[in-house]
């Protein structure tokens, strides 16, 4: 994986994200500010046109200029925990990826979130998919399977994990101010987490 196939996933996501923009605002609207949608939205569209402005030259300033719009850009506690996420990205990355490659990378960024937001797996967070898909994503490539099918089964392990949110009690975040009124719905944080996974299962890999 080169500068220009990260740059495709994160045009995916971008793309994913303006798709189920009003999806991410409800989930939030139950449960949170109910502006996790049009948040990352309007981030995502100020990165895009940040790599488009003026292309990186490398993975590292890839995620490194990513994880900078998104902390100017994106309010609430997404844009601080994503761009935690992609800033240490940034500072694992090697000039190219393969797939143990971009599990590392993938790992720094979950290890971020949680010095950043301080969630644990089952506190109905973003941690609760993307912990699940790095484990996955390491699973699988020590089975031996292709970074292409890693990376689906990093996207399924997501997609599981923001399942298991719907019956939790929200204990970070706004959604914990509910207490058990948050139980029923899925986390906003985990669903946009899911697209990430999802965008780098169908852009990255071979």
């Amino acid at each position: 994986m080169d500068t220009k196939d990260l740059t495709a996933w994160i045009r995916e996501f971008a793309g994913l994200v303006a798709q189920h923009k009003d999806e991410l605002t409800a989930l939030d609207s139950a449960i949170g500010d109910g502006d996790h949608g049009v948040n990352m939205d309007r981030g995502l569209t100020a990165v895009v046109a940040a790599l488009e402005a003026e292309p990186p030259d490398s993975p590292s300033a890839l995620f490194k200029k990513v994880g900078m719009t998104l902390i100017s850009k994106v309010g609430g506690a997404s844009g601080p925990l994503y761009g935690t996420a992609f800033l240490r990205m940034a500072a694992a990355a090697d000039s190219v990826l393969d797939g143990a490659g971009f599990a590392k990378v993938l790992r720094s960024g979950l290890d971020g979130v949680v010095a950043r937001g301080k969630a644990q797996p089952g506190d109905k967070t973003m941690v609760d998919a993307l912990g699940p898909a790095v484990d996955a994503l390491d699973a699988a490539l020590a089975s031996g399977a292709g970074t292409k099918a890693a990376l689906q089964a990093a996207a399924d392990a997501a997609e599981q994990g923001r399942e298991a949110t719907i019956p939790l009690v929200a204990r970070k975040g706004r959604a914990s101010y509910l207490g058990e009124r948050s139980a029923g719905h899925p986390d906003p944080g985990a669903t946009s987490v899911t697209l990430l996974m999802q965008a780098a299962a169908s852009t990255l890999g071979s």
